[in-house]
This record gives C-alpha cells, sequence and structure tokens, in this order.
C-alpha cells in the first residue's frame, strides 16, 4: 500500500544522499522512481540532486505553479514512487496534490526537507507534510559546535554573525547555515567561516 512518507532534519543531516541510495536500491530492483528538487535550490546545479558527500542524481524540477499530481500522471511512463528533496519549498497545494498521488494512484511519495527554517518558524511545505503525512520520520545529526542533537538552524551573515531575523528563505550552505542545539542556537555569537579553524565565542555563565 503507498504512502506519503516525511523525512525531516537540520542542515547536514545526509537528506539528499538519502534520496540518491533509495533511488539507486529501488531502480536496482526494477522500480520506476522519479526525483523531483525545488527550482530555488540553486548551490550547484539546477535539475540536481547533490550530496555534500559528492554523489549527484537528476531530477526534475518543481516551482509554485506546478501541478506535481498532474505533471506525474502525464509522463511516458508512470512511476511507482515519487522522492521529493527540499521538500520544505512545497506549497499546500501541492502536498494535498502528493496525498492524491497515493491514494487515488498508489503512487508511493517520500519527501525530504527541513523542518522548520533559521528563524524557528515552520516552512509552509513542512508544515503541511507534519499535518498530512502517514509516515514522519527525523534524520538526526549533531550540533557543529557540541555534542548534543541538533534541532535548529542558525543562519550567519557574510561577517561570521548570527542573523536572527529577515526573509525566511536565502539559499546558501555552510558558509551561511549551520546545525546547532538550543544552547548554542542562543549562545554562538560569531563562526570563522571554513578554511579556516573554527573560532567559537560564546556568553560567558559565570555572571
Amino acid at each position: 500500500m503507498a504512502k506519503l512518507f516525511f523525512y525531516y532534519s537540520t542542515m547536514a543531516a545526509g537528506k539528499s544522499l538519502e534520496i540518491i541510495k533509495v533511488a539507486y536500491n529501488y531502480e536496482v530492483q526494477g522500480k520506476k522512481v522519479v526525483a523531483l528538487t525545488s527550482h530555488l535550490d540553486n548551490r550547484f546545479e539546477k535539475g540536481k540532486i547533490w550530496s555534500r558527500a559528492g554523489f549527484q542524481m537528476d531530477a526534475y524540477v518543481f516551482h509554485d505553479e506546478l501541478n506535481i499530481k498532474d505533471f506525474i500522471l502525464n509522463l511516458e511512463e508512470r512511476p511507482t514512487s515519487v522522492l521529493i528533496d527540499e521538500a520544505q519549498f512545497l506549497k499546500k497545494e501541492q502536498v494535498i496534490q502528493l496525498t492524491e498521488l497515493v491514494d487515488d494512484y498508489n503512487i508511493t511519495v517520500m519527501c525530504y526537507g527541513l523542518k522548520n527554517d533559521s528563524f524557528n518558524n515552520l516552512f509552509e511545505g513542512s508544515e503541511y507534510l507534519l499535518l498530512y503525512a502517514d509516515n514522519i520520520k527525523e534524520l538526526k545529526t549533531e550540533c557543529w559546535f557540541c555534542h548534543r542533537k541538533a534541532i535548529m538552524i542558525l543562519r550567519f551573515n557574510d561577517e561570521g554573525y548570527p542573523v536572527y531575523e529577515g526573509a525566511q528563505i536565502e539559499i546558501g550552505g555552510n558558509e551561511k547555515y549551520l546545525p546547532v542545539c538550543r544552547k548554542c542556537y542562543k549562545e554562538v555569537k560569531f563562526f570563522k567561516q571554513p578554511d579556516e579553524e573554527k573560532n567559537v565565542q560564546k556568553e560567558s555563565n559565570t555572571d
């Protein structure tokens, strides 16, 4: 029986690598898989799902106006599974369309994305996936600065200082976002960018 899955995490938890692995395993079994990723993710190359480990795969691109159900059903060969990267960028209507692919056409849909933004608000796609998904699973990773579980995302400006307000969507990688625990989200005051030694300053606990 087909289901709608939502796998969520912070940054750098291996979501894209997991998609590539799942797609490979399905294809080895002779199952038709279609992958989609957001047009907003321009860090590497549009039409590609890529991981920090260096693996990549081709994917269709979705944007806000795309009717994903119609798109999938109009493909020359109907897939048994649909994999969606950057699922936080889905619109509510698109999440509903995914439920229809599952319920009406018996197509399994697996969505991977961030749950909350760097200001600790839910993304639209994540909010409705949390409401509509049959199965929800967290992909875990550690805080960049300590060994606690990362549950938040800390955004940095070009000078290396944390940013706590602004536009929800601003595309970037480790130079702009890091996975952090709640404590470090509040306490980290500066991050020296990659290729240099990490220099982290925290508020003193001896006040």
